[in-house]
């Protein structure tokens, strides 16, 4: 089992939800921390722990990032931080995991499994630091997590901010020697 920290500078947490039921708006969250306990002989003995800085949220449109922000959202304020949990890894063939665990949003902690992938690891070519990358995708709706604006109903049937949101994790992380 090797201990992998996250690296902030190399690693980013992504969404899309659709919008008024026609476009995609895509954001990310540029500060991630943590740690994954990574056995690339047993997966199913790795394990994720992970936070994000709501505060770091990026759309590219500064009055859409302040609106999602407030309380109205996410609710920056009261709920700074996002943090997954494992509970548990299942292998899914070669380089590929379903880590299940425990994503607490807005205050609202639920189960979610994210369908992982890992890559190397390989050896900086700047020293001697080992590093190993994850991806990992999950979909889930906003309002279990009590985030509920936009659930308003447009004339043509979709919401102004749609239930589902797709998020993606590209994660970069340095063994511990």
């Amino acid at each position: 089992m090797k201990k992998c920290t996250i690296d902030p500078d190399h690693s980013v947490a992504a969404f899309a939800i659709r919008h008024m039921g026609i476009a995609m708006v895509r954001g990310m969250f540029h500060k991630l921390s943590g740690c994954i306990y990574f056995d690339a002989d047993d997966v199913s003995r790795s394990t994720v722990e992970a936070e994000i800085e709501v505060g770091s949220l990026s759309t590219g449109i500064k009055k859409r990032d302040e609106h999602v922000l407030s309380d109205e959202m996410l609710d920056a304020a009261k709920y700074p931080t996002i943090t997954f949990r494992s509970t548990r890894v299942v292998p899914g063939g070669t380089g590929k995991a379903t880590v299940h665990g425990d994503l607490t949003i807005h205050g609202v902690k639920k189960p979610v499994a994210l369908e992982a992938e890992h890559f190397g690891p390989v050896k900086s070519p700047w020293g001697g630091e080992i590093s190993v990358g994850f991806t990992a995708t999950t979909r889930l709706n906003r309002q279990d997590f009590g985030v509920n604006w936009g659930n308003d109903i447009l004339e043509h049937g979709g919401m102004v901010a749609g239930k589902d949101v797709e998020i993606t994790l590209d994660v970069e992380a340095d063994l511990e020697p």
